[in-house]
């Protein structure tokens, strides 16, 4: 199915879990981005700034799935809604802290989100089966980035593996919340277009547990996610977007 096949009861939820998925990608390449000019090493510099522009480039593709469901206009939606209309989980709008910190939730990140592509390749939506199948290899590019990092962390030395451990314990309720559904989500499941997201937590504790134990840090027991919902936001959310906003917002009639 596509647009113009979609059953018009599936048009609103399937459009809050497309604004769900393009804030999350937007959010956290903009948090990644701060560390252009700061990473530990000039190739860490570089591979930061490509995995920001990534995601970017993947929350435009989202955001454009959005807009022709919707009719919404990608840069109204970045740059002058509120931080009470984002729909991102707490996790991608979390200041950047040190390089473990940013690397851990990069790992968590985007362990869940190969989960999700793996299912979403398959959807009933061609829209959204598109976007998956086409940024499937470039996520598969960021999880074999982050998961080398959090093994060289967690198997270095004991200040690593402390601050690794210490970003682990911080991140991993905030990364439960990527499995809490949205309100419509129910009906997306039953129409193939998107996964049942209990189902796929456990597929991604089944990926990410054995990894952290084998890199040396120990999964925290923390089973409740940091939020429940999507509406609910953090201070850091807003003084972000005051920054990312910042120029669009001084002349919003600017042609860019």
């Amino acid at each position: 199915m596509n647009e113009l096949t979609l059953d018009p009861a599936l048009r609103q939820p399937l459009a809050d879990r497309l604004l769900a998925l393009a804030d999350d990608e937007m959010l956290l390449g903009h948090r990644n981005s701060e560390w252009t000019g700061h990473a530990p090493i000039l190739e860490e510099d570089i591979a930061i700034a490509n995995l920001a522009q990534d995601e970017m480039g993947h929350a435009s593709l989202w955001y454009g799935a959005h807009g022709a469901l919707t009719g919404s206009d990608a840069d109204q939606l970045v740059f002058f809604r509120d931080a009470s209309e984002y729909r991102n989980c707490q996790l991608t709008a979390l200041p950047k802290g040190d390089w473990a910190f940013t690397l851990m939730r990069q790992y968590l990140f985007d362990a869940a989100e190969l989960c999700w592509l793996e299912r979403l390749k398959r959807s009933e939506y061609q829209p959204i089966a598109d976007i998956a199948t086409k940024v499937e290899r470039e996520e598969a590019y960021h999880y074999r980035h982050s998961s080398a990092w959090i093994r060289r962390l967690g198997l270095g030395t004991e200040e690593s593996k402390q601050r690794c451990q210490t970003a682990l314990d911080e991140l991993w309720a905030y990364a439960l919340q990527l499995f809490v559904p949205l309100p419509g989500d129910s009906a997306l499941v039953e129409a193939g277009i998107t996964p049942d997201l209990r189902r796929l937590q456990s597929v991604w504790e089944g990926r990410v547990r054995p990894y952290l134990i084998t890199s040396g840090l120990e999964v925290p027991l923390e089973t409740t996610a940091a939020a429940t919902s999507r509406q609910d936001h953090l201070p850091h959310l807003a003084e972000l977007l005051a920054e990312m906003q910042e120029v669009a917002r001084k002349d919003p009639e600017a042609q860019w």
